[in-house]
């Protein structure tokens, strides 16, 4: 079974293009600049949380469920939103209705066998009709595309619930399938069920344990239609999902103060690839690219938080371009990053500061360095990364004393990308990945 799913696939996977510049719109939605990002104010809600989810396969398949390990950030502003793997950007925001623009990724719960040939996710873009009858429920109304060009349409209602240290947001969605999309999704383009329904309720939780430490976690349940289950390659009508994890948010015990002291910064880099892993490169066993494979990168800093645990650490949301360049053995490319950062700064003599960021990074192209890694471990490279952003910095004003410079930084970064030792079909269930060293100014401002 799992070679005519594979050639089934196929048909997706060569709108490659497609896929490219969906995901390219998705995050420059991230990136452009708006009202909302040029304030220093505290949003409403930040966070960065990792879990475990574990989900039922509905196909006929020797394992019965997926495992992923899953990254998630949350940014609450007047304008742009994260919130776990959606990002919606309030186009036409009212006082009981909103108009937005939706992006989120989806797990497809393939079977674990071709989850690599498929990535194991998709990406819908669309629009949200959002109504607001009161402040702690909405019911909305999404017409969404994947990067396949696979159509569906969907109504969610979200109802969040606050009792001392819980927060409960129960949900309920029903969702309308095109032909294509049902047939590809849940035909895999071997059975043809055509057009069809499924519904899904369940919940998030979220419990408060200490300051910014929190646990979370969701419960859901799915029913397919009887035409979509009666298809050849189904197992079951109902697939269940369940995700626990743990999370730092802003700490709902303390009030915001009205300005952040953290200002927001850009920093430009330029960095070399190494075939060298992550630890090597900590304990200064790196080993220089025998091709000279180089990026240069653009990041901007957003100020969310001024501490965590009590503790002065500056806390950003960074999305980032990076251009890799042209060499003997690639072609240029772009990759997209969006991550949140943390520093913390210190005295020895002058300030230095430690950072250390995860997020998600998206390229358009594999690099030569990154496909050489997955060829080795006998792997099929994936566009959608995990991000680490390690850094070293000091400041030059107190280095050169001189009082002009004293918002400039300068530092030394680790650029890497990495599968999560596949430990997550959101990344293709594989491990190894790419790392440059980099050099670079940090301004703030």
């Amino acid at each position: 079974m799992r070679e005519i799913i594979k050639r089934s696939l196929s048909i997706g996977c060569c709108r490659r293009w497609l896929c490219r510049i969906t995901t390219i719109v998705f995050v420059c939605m991230l990136l452009v600049p708006h009202p909302a990002l040029a304030d220093t104010k505290p949003p409403k809600d930040w966070g960065l949380a990792i879990g475990v989810r574990t989900a039922s396969v509905p196909f006929k398949a020797d394992v019965d469920h997926v495992n992923d390990i899953v990254p998630l950030m949350y940014y609450h502003g007047e304008r742009f939103n994260l919130h776990g793997l959606s990002s919606w950007f309030k186009l036409l925001p009212k006082k009981h209705w909103e108009i937005n623009a939706l992006a989120r990724f989806r797990f497809l719960d393939f079977p674990e066998e071709i989850q690599e040939e498929y990535d194991g996710n998709a990406l819908d873009y669309g629009v949200q009709l959002k109504y607001i009858p009161m402040p702690d429920l909405d019911v909305d109304l999404e017409f969404m595309i994947d990067q396949r060009g696979k159509y569906h349409i969907a109504s969610y209602t979200n109802y969040q619930y606050e009792t001392g240290r819980w927060t409960f947001l129960p949900f309920g969605t029903i969702r309308w399938k095109s032909a294509d999309f049902n047939n590809l999704y849940y035909g895999l383009d071997i059975d043809t069920p055509g057009s069809g329904f499924d519904a899904k309720i369940g919940s998030d939780v979220r419990f408060h344990v200490w300051r910014n430490l929190h646990l979370i976690g969701r419960g859901a349940a799915g029913v397919l239609d009887s035409n979509t289950a009666n298809s050849d390659v189904i197992d079951s009508q109902f697939q269940g999902e369940f995700f626990f994890g743990i999370g730092f948010f802003s700490d709902p015990g303390q009030e915001p103060p009205p300005r952040l002291t953290s200002d927001a910064y850009l920093r430009l880099g330029h960095g070399w690839a190494t075939p060298s892993s992550l630890q090597e490169i900590i304990t200064f066993q790196s080993v220089p690219d025998e091709e000279n494979n180089q990026l240069t990168s653009l990041f901007y800093g957003h100020p969310l938080a001024d501490e965590l645990f009590g503790v002065p650490f500056s806390i950003y949301l960074t999305p980032g371009l990076v251009r890799h360049h042209k060499s003997d053995v690639q072609d240029p490319s772009f990759e997209y990053v969006l991550a949140m950062k943390l520093y913390y700064t210190f005295n020895w003599p002058i300030a230095w500061r430690f950072g250390c960021g995860e997020g998600l990074s998206y390229a358009s192209e594999i690099t030569y360095i990154e496909a050489e890694d997955m060829k080795d471990k006998g792997y099929t490279p994936s566009n959608l990364m995990n991000y680490l952003d390690l850094s070293l910095d000091l400041n030059l004003g107190e280095l050169l004393r001189a009082k002009s410079l004293e918002d400039l930084w300068l530092g030394y970064y680790i650029h890497h990308r990495s599968g999560m030792f596949e430990t997550s079909s959101l990344f293709g269930n594989i491990k190894g990945g790419s790392n440059y060293n980099c050099v670079y100014l940090q301004y703030h401002f």
